[in-house]
Order: C-alpha cells, then sequence, then structure tokens
C-alpha cells in the first residue's frame, strides 16, 4: 500500500532507484558471447553493489534504533543475495538476521522467528561455514531468547557465542566483548549483579585495552610523520581504526556500561572511571573532540579522589592529545 511504499523510499528506494535501471533491463539478445559473458559480469558486479549498499543502510537503521527503517533495506539485502548466491546460499544469512533484528525490534516476533530459523538452517546444512557467521547466529539467537525472557536459552547462545569468538579471535577480542556484554545484560535482569558486574568490567577492559593501543597507535603515525596534511592523517590512521560497524558497537555498549555503573546503589568510582577513560579514548579516536574533552575531564576529576590513581598520568595525557588534535572535517 502506500504507506508501505513510502516506508521502501524513505529507507532505500531513493538511494537505490537509478541503480536499478540497468539491472532490471534485459541484455539485447544479438550479442557476442564474449558480449554475454561481460555483461552478465557487469549485472553481478552491480547487483553486489546493492546488496552490499542496502545492508549496509539497514545495518546504520538498526544501530540509530530505526528498526521500522531497516526493513525495507534489509529486505532489499536479501532479495538482490538471493538472485546472485542462491537462496539456500550461506551468503543470506547476514540480512535474515538484521530482518530478524529489526522485527523484534518493532515487536514482530513471529517475523523475527521465522528470518532466525532460516539462517540457522542454512548454518546448519553448511559444514565449512565461517566462525563469524556463527557468531552472529548464535549472538542474534541469544537475543531473541532473552527479548522473549528465555533467559536460560539466552545464556546458552550467548555463551557459543563467546566460545567461538574467543576461540578464533582470543580471549580478551572485540569481536567476543559482545558476547559478554549481552550475557552481562542477561544476568543484570535476573539480578545476579555480581555476575553482571563482573561481566561489565571485563567488557570494558577489552574495550579500554583495545582503544590504549589504538591511540598508542595513531599517536605513533603522527609522531613520526609531523610534515603530513590534516587530510593525509585520516588516511594513514584508518589503518589502525575501528570498522565503523565497531565505532557504533563501542559507543552503544560502553555508554550503557557507564549507566550502569552511575545508577548502581553501590558506586564503584574506579570501574566508572575506567569506563569514561575508554569512552574519551573512543570519541577522540572518531573526532568527536568535543565529547571527547567532557568526558575525558570527567575521568580525570574521578580518578583524582581515588586512593590509587596509576591512569591519571594517561588521561591526563590523553587530554594533551585532544586539546591539540586540529579540528577538522
Amino acid at each position: 500500500d502506500v504507506d508501505h511504499q513510502k516506508a521502501d523510499w524513505v529507507s532505500i528506494h531513493e538511494r537505490i532507484c537509478q541503480l536499478l535501471i540497468p539491472i532490471r533491463t534485459s541484455l539485447p539478445f544479438l550479442l557476442s558471447e564474449k558480449e554475454r559473458k561481460h555483461g552478465s559480469e557487469q549485472l553481478v558486479k552491480r547487483q553486489k553493489y546493492v546488496i552490499d549498499l542496502a545492508y549496509s543502510t539497514a545495518q546504520e537503521f538498526v544501530l540509530d534504533g530505526k528498526h521500522q527503517e531497516a526493513i525495507p533495506a534489509a529486505l532489499h539485502a536479501l532479495r538482490f543475495s538471493a538472485e546472485v548466491y542462491g537462496s539456500n546460499s550461506v551468503q543470506l544469512v547476514p540480512a535474515y538476521l538484521l530482518l530478524a533484528e529489526a522485527s523484534a525490534g518493532v515487536g514482530h516476533f513471529p517475523e523475527a522467528l521465522k528470518y532466525l530459523s532460516q539462517a540457522q538452517w542454512i548454518v546448519l546444512r553448511t559444514p565449512d561455514c565461517s566462525v563469524a557467521v556463527q557468531c552472529k547466529l548464535h549472538r542474534s539467537l541469544g537475543l531473541f531468547c532473552a527479548a522473549e525472557g528465555n533467559f536460560e536459552q539466552a545464556l546458552y547462545h550467548l555463551a557459543n557465542d563467546i566460545y567461538l569468538a574467543s576461540s578464533t579471535f582470543g580471549l580478551k577480542s572485540i569481536e567476543a566483548s559482545g558476547g559478554y556484554f549481552h550475557m552481562a545484560n542477561v544476568f543484570f535482569r535476573q539480578n545476579k549483579m555480581d555476575i553482571a558486574n563482573s561481566l561489565y568490567a571485563e567488557v570494558t577492559d577489552i574495550w579500554h585495552a583495545f582503544l590504549v593501543k589504538s591511540v598508542q597507535a595513531q599517536e605513533q603515525i603522527l609522531t613520526s610523520r609531523p610534515e603530513m596534511s590534516p587530510f593525509t592523517e585520516d588516511k594513514e590512521v584508518s589503518d589502525y581504526c575501528m570498522t565503523e560497524a565497531q565505532q557504533a558497537e563501542a559507543i552503544r555498549v560502553l555508554n550503557a556500561v557507564l549507566g550502569v555503573r552511575e545508577q548502581a546503589p553501590k558506586q564503584q568510582p574506579g570501574e566508572t572511571a575506567r569506563v569514561l577513560h575508554a569512552l574519551a579514548m573512543l570519541y577522540y579516536l572518531v573526532l568527536d573532540l568535543s565529547k571527547a574533552r567532557e568526558v575525558g575531564m570527567k575521568a580525570f576529576d574521578l580518578v583524582k579522589q581515588l586512593p590509587q590513581q596509576e591512569s591519571l598520568g594517561a588521561i591526563g595525557h590523553l587530554l594533551q592529545l585532544i586539546n591539540s588534535k586540529p579540528s577538522h572535517t
């Protein structure tokens, strides 16, 4: 109906409308074999571009909490994935999982379960399915079970997510941190605060260590290449930074942990300061300097009140970096 057409236009169609014309246009019949082969290759390239664009657009909507807007874009990603790879290909799993998350986000749990079941069926019948895809599946299943209030099943799937991620990428990897975070949320909802706090601390430690290395890598590049322009600087430093999805996840996760720490009946200022320090580094790396300065000052002031002040120097140095960073787009 008209409402669905408007939603589709706002979500993705406006961005891909012109791209669909050459994809939907049939190749002329009187072509040589070489021309037909070239035309087919170009068609697949265009379709893959639309898949990437639709998926990334849907992912942005989901990360922004705009689940309704994400659904049309995710559906386009799914449809074109099926056209390019086949309806039973493991390449469809990310789109199915994104659709499940978006559907659950608007309260359409039967549809979410349908998409999750389809993704799970594809993974089960694909023996060489990558660990990354299996992690995404278990995390999606865990989040769905948690949303339904089935906490034991949620913990089972999140434990599988953590096991697969940590065995492949390492126990302290940012790939494993998401599973720890969502598991902490389940224990938090069960009012098992000791376990939840321990897992939140683990999440903070993982991101803190990763961000310290990222800041050090950036500083090393800038020190060794002082003559580079701001534009060259961003190009060089980007090799040591997170993907946009990882940045969005880090901002969401660390702010959520900070909210838990600040609202806890029993305050843990050391843990709160560590989260603030991690967030300051994160905002510095994504060039949100005003936010980095604000959060960094909160961390600095909080650490000054602690008996142990080992991180005071590191936070002070970060504030110097923030204040010396040229403001440019």
